[in-house]
């Protein structure tokens, strides 16, 4: 629960000494530090939490040079910074959600409350071409559970001829995914399908099918920080061991996978009940020099050679 002190104006209370980018920062962080704000929706700590908030009020962008420390802050900025910073404690929004913005593999993404935040370590396999098991770039591409449409577009930027499928049960969520098409002007390769699952795509085949579904087990659900109760229950929670989706996605992805296909979904902290669940799988888990893991990857070979363990 928020601190009782976080009801304080931070503005009225004429904080000490915030006029450049370096004294607001150290500020920021002091105050998210005092009051118990939790980070995790793009950020792990409260300076790089001030930072975001700051960045997108002086529009700067997330790679800023150190010198942008020392400059001055106009009051108008000042008054703006603050009252970002006093939603962040009084509210638990996440940063993103106030500003609007995210980043997705260096890529901006406008983003709201009908989408999860992006975060997912899946970007580092983006970047990295999902080599080596991508040894040929994918014709198509499918981003199912697609939020805002972020893994998906970011494909498109790393497998420049591909058409890409963004997929999601969400009406609400595919408006804030058709915004970021149009945001990177991919509408003429990047779509956006309404479906539960595959339900939509029958007869279609991909390359590659990439995933973040909801994967959150009851109890961690229960336990999660006031800030994750901003963001959409259905692209979070997945039945008591979070499983619920994953287990029908491996029914049906061979269907949807060209011969030699591949399927990257992240489970995070739910991989232990998916090993216990499926103990013959060969699931490969994927290891991330930055982030968390629990992103597996399997094979079209391997998702038929197994198909009755998932029926």
């Amino acid at each position: 629960m928020p601190d009782t002190q976080s009801n304080q104006n931070l503005i009225s209370d004429n904080p000490p000494a915030t006029e450049t980018v370096a004294e607001m920062l150290d500020y920021g962080q002091r105050l998210f530090e005092q009051r118990g704000v939790y980070f995790g929706h793009g950020t792990d700590n409260a300076w790089d939490e001030a930072v975001y908030l700051l960045s997108f009020v002086l529009d700067l962008a997330p790679d800023a040079d150190r010198e942008v420390l020392g400059r001055q802050l106009s009051p108008q900025q000042q008054t703006a910074i603050l009252a970002l910073y006093q939603r962040r404690i009084d509210e638990r929004i996440p940063a993103a959600y106030l500003t609007g913005r995210a980043w997705f593999c260096g890529l901006p993404f406008s983003v709201d409350q009908r989408v999860i935040i992006p975060r997912s370590p899946i970007a580092e396999l983006i970047i990295n071409g999902f080599q080596p098991w991508c040894s040929e770039e994918p014709n198509r591409v499918l981003d199912l559970c697609t939020g805002s449409g972020c893994i998906g577009i970011a494909c498109a930027y790393g497998f420049e001829s591909a058409e890409v499928v963004l997929s999601d049960i969400s009406p609400e969520a595919l408006d804030v995914a058709e915004s970021n098409i149009a945001l990177h002007k991919l509408g003429y390769r990047v779509t956006a399908v309404e479906s539960d699952l595959f339900e939509q795509l029958q007869g279609q085949q991909f390359g590659l099918i990439v995933s973040n579904p909801p994967y959150v087990d009851a109890t961690d659900f229960a336990a999660m920080p006031e800030e994750y109760r901003h963001e959409p229950e259905l692209a979070l929670a997945s039945g008591d061991d979070g499983l619920d989706f994953t287990r029908r996605l491996l029914r049906e992805a061979a269907d949807h996978l060209t011969r030699n296909g591949v399927l990257v979904v992240e489970v995070g902290n739910s991989w232990v009940a998916l090993e216990r669940s499926f103990p013959t799988v060969p699931f490969l888990w994927l290891e991330f020099s930055e982030g968390d893991g629990g992103v597996f990857l399997l094979t079209r070979e391997q998702l038929v050679e197994h198909r009755e363990s998932f029926q």
